[in-house]
């Protein structure tokens, strides 16, 4: 099996990033138009028209700078907002009417885009210390403000403050969600791999317990060994055998999910071609287990049916655990359009009200894992019906297009 690490990106940031840079050219095309179609107003048109080719220059050299948090570092917000404010400032110089007239500054609407990259990039309060320098300058340009022009500062200042906390909440829901799918991808590793060792080791370690109890002597030490050995093992499977997969924060790019999976081998994996599901459940019959297959192949991802042969080989099992060596049962393989159902039933005595749920505490998780949790991943359903001294039955049921193949769209 090929393991491999996959990478998930989330950023509810970086969209904010490109509409500031589309912001930018915009307001700073919109702040040069005023200027031409208001030429006549200025007394000194060389100043206003001198700061404003500086304006478009620095704005258009600048993009890479607000581009993302990392390439928009504390020193050019501290030159942008430098910038923004030697515009407001030489208004009065370009246009001597301006302190008595209500008009639009040089860079006019283009100094909300200092703000908000200041909002971006710190959240509420970055953005309430830029606003408050460029309320100051709008009341220093004014000389004698009025209503409007409060009125405009409160504005910015609000709406600034407004967007940095918005920022700074949908980090915190970013940094949840890849904690949660963080949690989610480890728990299902650490289901996978109990799964295996379930299937395996712990069955192993059973057998040898009960066959040294009955041969007795030194085989009944050896099989008190192996006892004690798959207590520990299946506390270690229940408690978790996985790390937690690792979580970076990158300011620029969003949290990072960095998650392990695993590849099937060649030709078992999802993209090869389907396979037979009664070529894999055909084996299990014998004098005690009967097979009831439909005459036409029952085809499912190669994945799929895997690991629900798995899951039937794990019902089987429990059979001849809890059911005794003598135990009947019987599987039956239901081809439906759009799913497959697998029944595996016994004669034994039943399974009493509350052991699967004490089962479970005792570290003892074949049903919990070897079958529901398998089905579960293939986002199907495994549904056990128990009536002591009636047997037990097991129905399994899979979709035609498992949860990953339906993803990938195919």
């Amino acid at each position: 099996m090929a393991r491999r690490e996959r990478v998930v990106r989330m950023s509810v940031e970086q969209p904010l990033w490109r509409a500031l840079t589309a912001y930018r050219i915009l307001t700073m095309v919109y702040a040069t138009l005023l200027a031409v179609f208001g030429r006549h107003d200025f007394e000194r048109p060389s100043v206003a028209f001198a700061f404003l080719a500086f304006l478009a220059a620095w704005t258009l050299v600048t993009l890479p700078k607000v581009a993302g948090a990392v390439s928009c570092t504390k020193r050019f917000l501290g030159a942008d907002l430098v910038v923004a404010l030697t515009g407001i400032l030489l208004t009065p110089l370009a246009d001597l009417d301006a302190q008595h007239i209500d008009g639009p500054t040089l860079p006019s609407i283009w100094t909300a885009g200092s703000v908000l990259a200041f909002a971006i990039k710190g959240g509420w309060r970055w953005a309430a210390f830029a606003s408050t320098f460029v309320a100051v300058a709008n009341i220093m340009e004014r000389g004698q403000p009025n209503r409007d022009t409060f009125h405009n500062v409160l504005l910015v200042w609000v709406a600034s403050i407004a967007i940095g906390y918005v920022v700074e909440v949908a980090r915190a829901s970013e940094r949840t969600l890849a904690r949660a799918l963080e949690i989610e991808a480890a728990t299902r590793e650490r289901e996978r791999l109990a799964r295996g060792i379930h299937d395996s080791v712990l069955q192993v370690l059973a057998m040898v317990q009960r066959r040294g109890t009955a041969l007795g002597g030194e085989a009944a030490e050896l099989g008190r060994m192996a006892g004690e050995q798959e207590v520990a093992l299946r506390t270690l499977v229940s408690s978790g055998l996985v790390p937690t997969t690792r979580v970076s924060e990158d300011a620029s790019e969003g949290a990072v999910v960095r998650t392990v999976e695993v590849d099937d081998e060649e030709g078992e994996g999802p993209g090869s071609s389907d396979c037979d599901l009664r070529a894999l459940l055909a084996p299990h019959a014998c004098s005690r287990i009967s097979f009831a297959e439909p005459g036409a192949p029952v085809l499912l991802d190669p994945t799929a049916a895997l690991e629900l042969a798995a899951a039937v080989g794990a019902a089987l099992d429990n059979v001849r655990v809890h059911a005794g060596q003598d135990a009947q049962a019987w599987i039956l393989v239901e081809d439906w359009p759009d799913e497959v159902i697998v029944t595996v039933r016994d004669d034994g005595p039943g399974i009493p009200a509350g052991r699967l749920a004490q089962a479970e505490g005792e570290g003892r998780m074949g049903v919990a894992l070897s079958i529901r949790g398998r089905l579960r991943d293939l986002g199907g359903t495994a549904e056990l019906i128990s009536v002591p001294g009636q047997g037990t039955e097991v129905e399994l049921k899979v979709p035609k297009v498992s949860r990953g193949k339906a993803g990938s769209g195919r």
